[in-house]
């Protein structure tokens, strides 16, 4: 019998640590939920190291419902050596977020509540809004349309339209930095798909498309390098298929409001 494969077993031994440290994590939650959280109904513990992916220097996501709060917050902290980010609602500030996630088409709150371990005793209510936060995030976001459409093609133009001059190096990786999200955003939720901020861009990309992410991320490593034909290309093609640059007739009108009396 042959002996195993050097890989092979150190993928097993790294698969192994990270279920300890899932299992560590977990039991940090319950520990914060139960010592700072007196009279929580339910939460939700969520977060790469939760699902197996993290390392030691991810962080809990943890969401906790109360029956009832005035407002909700969130705050931070370490826990058992875990730096742990909360967010405490009521199912109605909870059930705000959840919509607001699916209005700006960022399913921050209802991937951690869709994903997360369910902690505390009442189950049902947990899952019921599991349930809820998997349906939306199943439906997708809402199509481009209106303000928030015209305004993100405007940005990816006028951002494109900076990378075609002759810079120096350094403004063009400035310049593809400040696009990246924006083109990002543009092919995401312009193929009816959610968007993300951060890590979560690429992440979401490559789920969509492997070969559109491997264009993409090949494209913007040499724009962060100084050289940004490629990213150039990419954006303009993305937005050939949004009806073109857009820059003529743009406009956007400020609030009533914003007026300041001296």
């Amino acid at each position: 019998m042959f002996p195993p494969v050097p890989a092979f077993e150190d993928e097993i031994v790294n698969n192994i640590q990270k279920h300890i440290l899932a299992e560590r994590a977990l039991a940090a939650a319950r520990r914060c939920v139960a010592s700072r959280y007196v009279g929580a109904a339910f939460a939700y513990a969520a977060g790469s190291i939760m699902r197996g992916e993290g390392t030691t220097f991810s962080d809990i996501d943890l969401v906790v419902v109360f029956p009832c709060l005035e407002r909700a917050w969130r705050e931070s902290f370490t826990q058992d050596g875990f730096p742990v980010e909360v967010f405490v609602h009521d199912p109605q500030t909870l059930a705000h977020y959840l919509h607001q996630d699916a209005d700006s088409g960022y399913p921050i709150m209802a991937n951690m509540v869709a994903t997360g371990c369910i902690i505390g005793s009442d189950i049902d209510s947990a899952r019921f809004i599991r349930a809820k936060a998997a349906s939306m995030l199943a439906a997708g976001p809402k199509p481009l349309a209106g303000a928030d459409y015209d305004l993100l093609r405007y940005q990816v133009t006028d951002l494109a339209d900076d990378l075609r001059g002759t810079r120096p190096p350094e403004e063009i990786a400035a310049i593809a930095a400040l696009l990246y999200q924006k083109l990002a955003d543009l092919m995401l939720l312009g193929r009816g798909a959610w968007a993300g901020r951060g890590k979560w861009a690429p992440r979401r990309i490559r789920e969509l498309d492997a070969q559109l992410a491997a264009e993409f991320d090949a494209a913007f490593s040499l724009a962060a390098a100084g050289d940004g034909a490629r990213f150039l290309a990419l954006a303009d093609r993305e937005l050939a298929l949004h009806g073109g640059r857009y820059f003529d007739g743009y406009r956007q009108e400020a609030p009533l409001e914003a007026r300041r009396l001296e």
